[in-house]
């Protein structure tokens, strides 16, 4: 099976809200590998019978190991308006989580401060503010447990680089296959189990409601956990990353 770069689960003029696979870096880095941005681009340009350049701009970010919805930005204008609702924080985003160690309350608030050393690309967070760090918050809720893992419904407050997976390690849940957190073994294709599962918003053009969800990776471990998706919607698994 060949898993697709990513599927469109909303789309108009202004803006378009795809699901990405793991592995795939959303904007280029310094290893040239192809990115999410080049792939969408590709799609609009093709759809579209667009010449010359397309106009796309990723609206925030997904690490490259995690899967799920990433918002692109089709015009200036929805950009421009897009990155002020992110920057309020007029915007719900739901991630789902995988950890092997129940944490010690079903659900509750973290909070840290968070310190990022841009060489190694690597999060450190702090219980009390220190010099240079920026404050980081989220809610999470433990959903069931599944072949002694467990499902963890994560909300961020803010958008810090790495938050979830710094956090969740923090409280000693670092997600499966998180090397870099502290998890003890990789998964077999280098992802994390962190899936950007729900996004919801206003859209900032048409004022209208937008919710969008993410089917999980189309891999048997991730999809046994759908059974505890607690939503009436979760037969609607909103399309799939294969072919």
């Amino acid at each position: 099976m060949i898993m697709k770069d990513f599927h469109v689960v909303y789309e108009d003029n202004h803006i378009i809200i795809v699901s990405k696979r793991p592995g795939i870096l959303v904007q280029g880095d310094s290893t040239g590998d192809r990115t999410l941005t080049d792939a969408v681009k590709e799609y609009i340009k093709k759809k579209y019978d667009k010449p010359g350049d397309v106009f796309l701009h990723p609206v925030h970010r997904l690490d490259r190991p995690v899967s799920g919805l990433v918002v692109f930005a089709r015009t200036s204008k929805g950009l421009e308006r897009m990155m002020e609702i992110f920057r309020k924080r007029e915007i719900q985003k739901t991630y789902w989580a995988v950890v092997r160690k129940k944490p010690a309350n079903e659900k509750g608030k973290l909070t840290h401060w968070l310190v990022k050393d841009e060489k190694r690309n690597v999060v450190t967070a702090y219980d009390t503010e220190v010099n240079g760090s920026q404050k980081a918050e989220l809610y999470y809720k433990v959903l069931g447990t599944i072949n002694k893992h467990y499902l963890l419904e994560v909300e961020p407050i803010s958008g810090r680089p790495h938050q979830i997976r710094v956090q969740l390690a923090s409280m000693g849940c670092p997600i499966r296959g998180d090397l870099k957190y502290g998890y003890d073994r990789p998964n077999a294709d280098g992802s994390i189990n962190l899936h950007a599962r729900r996004i919801y918003f206003t859209h900032p053009i048409k004022k209208e409601p937008i919710i969008c969800k993410a089917a999980v990776p189309p891999i048997p471990f991730w999809e046994e956990f759908l059974e505890l998706d607690p939503e009436d919607i979760k037969q609607k698994n909103l399309g799939y990353l294969h072919e």
